[in-house]
């Protein structure tokens, strides 16, 4: 009897399986209101957060379909009642916010005009969203421009992105930087700490987008229009419209709603992380809860001196290669900012160490000094934003960043210094003998000192005289700087088309193996390009300044950047470069001067 009954039972749950099947399969999409089936004059609600976490409704009514084909469809709507009447129409931030009319999902708040009427807004149909599901999770992000922009010069309503952890002058900075990509940052608390785990994203709650977490953290707000699963749809428009993609998806808290004359938006700050953005396109994004992208680790700590301070901070950047050297170098700048908590002039050392898969070595690592009279920190970065935009732009192959350690010494000193003259200590030396160079340096507001630096005069080196130059690492080599004055531009063609050929380790080692600005460097002089009086010419930031974050600087003792030329003509494989000495010191090298060799083949003739 006990085996019938079984037997019974699991004929009922088989039964059970079958009838059930077709209900689960029917729920795979919501109940949605086709758009053919949109009239005006329909009535219906929209849901979103205006305050905390609470989701509210408004009253939505259609005013008309638009139709664009190719461009996708929009529902005109004017929206009503007392959350429109608290946030002064559609704002930033509401963006996905879903609309259902008689129990129907219809499509997601989108649009609206600037400086118009913002109760009126279109609709992105819920059929173009699902379709983002359709397109799967696998594959890298696209990389190309993809900057989203207006349509039919309708505003997305949820571009802004909520930053907290950066100092003020990083924020100004990042608003500059981040201009182009019609993003706009604005400075928030981060959200407060919470017990339990965090809250499940529903259709209405506030959802983040963040492209940077931890101690700092800078992320997108907006709105949740349908979940199925642990598959999540939000916004209604792109964010920057990558197509495939991999940003942080979080959970969000709304502050309050700011009343703006263009566009009012929502002021909030991204939550607990729950998973991943998958597709960013015109119809709006795709996430997935409980997977998450990669993402690059950094650590970023600085000492100032004068203070006796130590800011480390930790932070996960997304593995975008358009965006993660902006935001990473940009965080290095708050970090230095916080340490120091001044602005101006200074001198840093800057260490960084990169590893990453899929690059030659596997490990970039740099070490360099640097001084400015207008502002350190944003000086001290722009060798770390240079290697990162390397790596992550290169043509050669994909990069994945692994690990980002950066150290920064920082102190309000000129620790700059001239080179005043330089002596061979021998007249004749023969190819392969090493040759004693003494050169005198004057630091700023000090004593002159004197540093020898051994050069060993090239094996093949021909007998007779030998000119050589010595400088600091961080000036334009005399030669060099001839050429460009000069206007030789068949020579720079030929650089060039040497650097076209360049392999990706090549690169690596360009950048790796560059002069440092606290070196004396001594190398061979081109008699044929002999300067006359030319011997404060050269001196790095009087000409073209590289880096992120150019500084409008004096041309006295600015040291640090090295200019676009300097970069381009000796781009190229190990056979182009000269046999050079380079000798670290504590100063940032800056002048130069000129030593006289004779070359023989016989000591008698010394």
């Amino acid at each position: 009897m006990i085996f019938l009954i079984t037997i019974w039972k699991r004929c009922l749950t088989i039964v059970a399986i079958f009838v059930l099947l077709p209900l689960t399969a029917a729920q795979a999409y919501p109940s949605i209101l086709p758009l053919d089936e949109v009239k005006p004059g329909m009535k219906g609600i929209a849901k979103t957060v205006v305050s905390g976490t609470a989701i509210e409704e408004f009253n939505v009514e259609v005013l008309n379909v638009m139709k664009n084909p190719g461009a996708g469809d929009l529902i005109l709507v004017r929206t009503s009642g007392a959350v429109i009447d608290q946030t002064g129409g559609i704002v930033q931030g509401m963006s996905g916010s879903p609309v259902y009319i008689d129990g129907k999902l219809v499509g997601a708040i989108a649009y609206g005009w600037p400086l118009s009427d913002h109760t009126v807004g279109m609709v992105t149909p819920i059929a173009d969203m699902l379709k983002l599901w359709d397109l799967g999770t696998s594959g890298k992000p696209s990389v190309g421009s993809g900057i989203a922009g207006e349509k039919q010069n309708l505003l997305p309503a949820a571009t802004p992105l909520m930053v907290s952890g950066l100092s003020d002058h990083a924020m100004t900075m990042l608003q500059d930087k981040l201009s182009p990509y019609k993003l706009f940052p604005y400075a928030v608390g981060s959200q407060p700490e919470t017990e339990g785990q965090a809250a499940a994203l529903e259709p209405g709650s506030a959802v983040g987008i963040e492209l940077v977490r931890g101690d700092v953290s800078v992320g997108a707000i907006g709105t949740v229009t349908y979940t199925e699963g642990n598959k999540v749809l939000a916004f209604g428009h792109p964010f920057l419209q990558r197509g495939k993609a991999s940003y942080l998806l979080t959970d969000a808290t709304i502050y309050t709603v700011v009343n703006g004359l263009e566009s009012g938006f929502k002021v909030g700050s991204t939550g607990d992380l729950l998973g991943m953005v998958t597709q960013d396109r015109k119809a709006g994004i795709a996430g997935i809860v409980g997977q998450y992208p990669s993402v690059i680790p950094m650590r970023i700590t600085v000492t100032d001196t004068d203070v006796n301070k130590i800011q480390d901070d930790a932070v996960q950047v997304v593995q975008n290669e358009e965006l993660a050297p902006i935001l990473s170098a940009t965080t290095a700048y708050s970090v230095m900012e916080k340490a120091m908590d001044r602005i101006g002039a200074g001198s840093a050392k800057v260490s960084f160490e990169i590893s990453a898969r899929n690059m030659p070595g596997e490990t970039l690592r740099r070490e360099n000094m640097f001084y400015s009279p207008v502002n350190i920190g944003e000086m001290a970065v722009s060798e770390f934003f240079e290697a990162l935009n390397l790596l992550m732009t290169n043509p050669y192959n994909p990069v994945d960043i692994m690990d980002v350690k950066m150290q920064v010494t920082v102190n309000q000193e000129r620790q700059t210094a001239s080179i005043v003259d330089a002596q061979a200590k021998v007249a004749a030396a023969k190819p392969g003998e090493t040759v004693p160079i003494q050169v005198k340096l004057k630091p700023y507001r000090s004593e002159p000192v004197s540093i020898t630096v051994n050069y060993t005069v090239p094996k093949e080196q021909a007998a007779g005289p030998l000119l050589l130059e010595v400088r600091g690492g961080g000036m334009i080599p005399l030669t060099q700087l001839l050429l460009k004055k000069q206007g030789l531009d068949v020579e720079l063609k030929n650089l060039k088309a040497k650097a076209k050929n360049m392999t990706f380790a090549d690169s690596i080692n360009e950048f790796t193996s560059r002069d440092r600005n606290n070196a004396i460097v001594v190398e061979v002089l081109d008699t044929g390009v002999m300067p006359q009086g030319m011997a404060d010419s050269g001196k790095a930031g009087s000409d073209d300044k590289a880096g992120l974050f150019p500084v409008e600087e004096s041309t006295e003792n600015s040291a640090g950047a090295s200019g676009t030329l300097k970069g381009a003509l000796t781009s190229g494989t190990a056979e182009t470069v000269k046999p050079k000495t380079c000798t670290t010191t504590d100063y940032i090298i800056d002048n130069d001067a000129q030593v006289l060799i004779n070359v023989v083949t016989d000591h008698k003739s010394k």
